[in-house]
């Protein structure tokens, strides 16, 4: 087995997919992060190695989490002049420390190209014959992954775990008081600046930004703060820009450093929203984990430090949460 392969075969072996600790309170566990609510209003985010897809958990891909993490870190630090974040610290790769925010129950979703592949995706819509989508009228004749003619907002409402996200459009979120105009003027002036700055960035280092999603919520001082993630793999599609047109002409989809390498793995194999996902070959996770990699070393410019395998992740995070956090450890 060669150095590269046994260095794969020990990630796989040390991937996060349980980050429950018992030591801290009100735990919660996303499809990819696990939280803690500590009573004097802080929030612990363990970002995991669990992939999600579709709504479900697909696989548990090596150095996931981590670079999840600090790309958020990396996005979070190059737009708080744009708008406040929740973070507090970063006490261990795989973990942010932020304010507990008041969410807000919709997640604003920026786009620049006619695609996707999942249910509230418009290039499914449009191609099922749906000309208007999210409120926004699309001529006759677009194809798959060009760009639009202007940025649009596309949101959707936020699913309890295991539910699906629905489409919704910006009159309809103030017509049934799930935000008041004032509100949604301000997230949509919020997200477009995001977004803005996400591509400018992306641009310089060889990067389309494609599309992206925020989640925002309200600190105890009433301001609208940006949560969760930003600008990830797993939040935002990225594509090569060097050979975005190459392949556009060949008809093939462009080279992407996100998720939906996966979830097109997946889609060509099932219906992921019927059907049992496939067993995903370590190969498979293999190239997508570098694709992840990829995608932190071109947008920050620095290089991935992976992790020892000296302990287990898990052990780790303990570890330097406990550092921290004495009181609870």
């Amino acid at each position: 087995m060669s150095e590269k392969n046994q260095d794969f075969q020990q990630a796989l072996a040390n991937r996060l997919t349980d980050a429950a600790y018992p030591e801290l309170p009100e735990h919660y566990q996303g499809k990819v992060r696990d939280a803690y609510d500590l009573p004097d209003g802080r929030r612990i985010m363990v970002a995991t190695d669990r992939q999600s897809a579709f709504d479900r958990i697909l696989a548990a891909v090596p150095h996931k989490g981590q670079v999840l993490n600090q790309t958020a870190r990396f996005w979070f630090e190059k737009t708080a002049d744009i708008c406040p974040n929740h973070v507090l610290s970063f006490p261990d790769p795989n973990v942010v420390i932020g304010r507990k925010l008041t969410m807000l129950p919709i997640e604003m979703v920026v786009r620049d190209y006619m695609t996707g592949s999942t249910e509230t995706s418009i290039w499914p819509m449009y191609k099922r014959g749906e000309r208007t989508l999210y409120g926004h009228d699309f001529p006759e004749g677009l194809s798959k992954n060009h760009k639009l003619r202007e940025t649009i907002l596309t949101p959707t409402t936020k699913a309890a775990q295991g539910d699906h996200d629905a489409p919704i459009t910006a009159a309809e979120i103030v017509e049934q008081g799930i935000l008041t105009k004032d509100v949604w003027d301000e997230l949509a002036r919020l997200s477009l600046a995001l977004f803005a700055r996400g591509r400018e960035i992306a641009a310089q280092h060889g990067l389309i930004l494609v599309d992206t999603k925020y989640e925002f919520g309200v600190d105890d001082q009433g301001r609208i703060t940006l949560a969760d993630e930003i600008h990830t793999p797993d939040s935002s599609r990225y594509w090569i820009a060097e050979t975005y047109q190459d392949r556009m002409a060949q008809g093939l989809e462009p080279e992407s450093l996100d998720k939906e390498f996966l979830r097109l793995w997946v889609s060509e194999r099932c219906d992921p929203y019927k059907d049992d996902i496939p067993d995903i070959p370590d190969e498979t996770l293999e190239i997508f984990s570098e694709k992840y990699i990829n995608l932190f070393e071109r947008v920050t410019g620095e290089t991935f430090k992976r992790e020892s395998f000296d302990q287990p992740l898990r052990d780790r995070i303990r570890e330097n949460l406990a550092k921290i956090l004495p009181e609870y450890f």
